[in-house]
């Protein structure tokens, strides 16, 4: 039996990685508690697509004669200052939060990782300037930036997105950076460039493919802390403004109800926030160990 003979039989009884529901089937059996926490992270994204339809009571609507009542039979999570109903506006925040949230993860991991991805293949002068850019983004706090930059471009939605996305632009470009490095000394990348491929083929035909796994978990777990600064950006006056109801804004209009507020305007948006965050961080944690051969026990 000749070489190549005995590599094909090699391939055929080597293990192939399981698609579809097998894929998902695995992955709860190596990561339980990931996969509990993803269903977690998918209920509360479909919470957020039908919050039209679930929500009790019109989140905006006023009710004069039940102001700052606390939960009852009729308002399950209470009501706030001026008689709106806290479960209805704990479930239009989810809408807002994870919009914001989604929106400004992948536009700034997509331009962070394009960025990264031609400084890895380019290098040169391009490489430096680039990384000296992303340090001097870097030494910021994600919250201070945030808030500079909302602060700067004024209250809305899209600022809020921007915003939030500019802090993420750093983390996308360093990591997809350090992975093509390496992706780009590969045999079959010199035998495309031996044959004679363009930069913007090897860039975007060889090399971008393998970066997706990466993507995928900077994406999943920087939900978490993109939903973190949007809450607290809307806490501190400069997101998305009243009265579109977000998680931030309503622990910030609790505050303004005296100096205790009421207990159900604070425990039902910070729940909301810890579940959330903790569900997409966890899942996060399960896709990294899922992708990465090291940390599943097998290649």
């Amino acid at each position: 039996m000749s070489i190549a003979e005995r590599d094909v039989v090699a391939a055929d009884v080597m293990p192939r990685p399981p698609q579809g529901f097998g894929a998902i089937a695995a992955f709860v059996r190596r990561s339980p508690l990931s996969a509990f926490w993803g269903v977690v992270a998918a209920l509360i994204i479909a919470m957020a697509v039908a919050a039209p339809t679930i929500a009790p009571q019109d989140p905006l609507k006023s009710n004069f004669r039940s102001m700052t009542k606390p939960p009852n039979e009729r308002n399950w999570f209470g009501t706030d200052q001026v008689g709106r109903d806290t479960l209805s506006r704990v479930i239009h925040g989810s809408r807002t939060s994870l919009m914001v949230a989604f929106a400004a993860v992948g536009l700034g991991t997509t331009l962070g990782s394009l960025w990264g991805l031609m400084c890895g293949f380019l290098g040169g002068r391009f490489d430096l300037v680039s990384q000296r850019l992303i340090e001097f983004l870097q030494s910021f706090p994600d919250l201070i930036l945030a808030m500079a930059i909302a602060m700067a471009l004024g209250a809305g939605t899209w600022t809020v997105i921007a915003a939030i996305a500019i802090t993420r632009i750093p983390f996308g470009g360093r990591v997809i950076r350090s992975v093509v490095l390496s992706l780009r000394e590969m045999q079959y990348v010199e035998a495309a460039r031996g044959l004679g491929a363009s930069k913007k083929r090897l860039m975007f035909r060889h090399i971008l493919p393998q970066c997706v796994a990466p993507y995928l978990i900077l994406a999943t777990t920087h939900l978490g802390v993109a939903i973190i600064i949007e809450a607290s950006l809307g806490f501190l006056g400069v997101g998305i403004p009243p009265p579109s109801p977000t998680w931030g804004n309503m622990l910030a209009d609790a505050l303004n109800s005296g100096l205790v507020p009421p207990w159900w305007l604070v425990l039902f948006p910070g729940v909301a926030i810890t579940l959330t965050v903790l569900a997409f961080n966890l899942l996060g944690d399960g896709i990294r160990d899922a992708f990465d051969p090291r940390l599943r026990g097998a290649v």
